[in-house]
């Protein structure tokens, strides 16, 4: 016959389970969320002002490669073609967008050279800054927190969507760990 602590192991361990999973789908979600977002998957293809290209990058401009990454939900798995290598900062940030709603998370990714007066130094976690950019509806000229910053190579990709659709041209920004070899 079981313990009153064998029980009550066995319930927590239950209850704990539930919390994980709760945690693993909101997580969930707010990728969805987020990947759903009015995204400007396709740009002019112009970079910032001061942006250097890659001298030795691990992919070369007119090869390809796989996107690993999930930024969007149509992006992971994708065959991409290198349209452009640069070495800079990468940074997720967290914003309200400057036209109103709801907060972003862990936007992946914005570079150094897309943060109005930059200047040299690369920004830690906590930060606040201003974005310079139009990967998303509200991002230009919206207050952000840096969440994370990564000295790297980034890509601007050309793919098609997993799910379908039309092409997308000079996608910003892939990073070199987000990208394996095509096969």
């Amino acid at each position: 016959m079981p313990t009153i602590l064998s029980l009550l192991a066995a319930l927590f361990l239950v209850l704990g389970a539930c919390s994980n999973s709760d945690d693993k789908n909101k997580e969930d979600k707010e990728e969805k969320e987020h990947s759903e977002m009015d995204m400007n998957h396709s740009s002019s293809g112009d970079v910032p002002e001061g942006l250097k290209a890659a001298e030795n990058p691990t992919y070369e401009v007119g090869s390809q490669a796989i996107i690993e990454s999930g930024h969007m939900e149509s992006m992971k798995g994708a065959k991409a073609t290198i349209v452009g290598a640069f070495d800079t900062t990468a940074y997720a940030i967290s914003y309200t967008p400057a036209t109103g709603g709801e907060k972003v998370e862990n936007h992946k990714w914005i570079i150094h050279e897309e943060i109005k007066d930059a200047g040299e130094k690369t920004y830690e976690p906590g930060a606040e800054v201003t974005v310079n950019a139009s990967h998303m509806e509200g991002m230009n000229g919206a207050v952000a927190e840096v969440e994370s910053a990564e000295e790297t190579t980034v890509y601007m990709v050309d793919f098609t969507p997993t799910t379908g659709g039309e092409k997308v041209k000079n996608h910003k920004w892939v990073t070199e760990s987000e990208l394996s070899p095509s096969k």
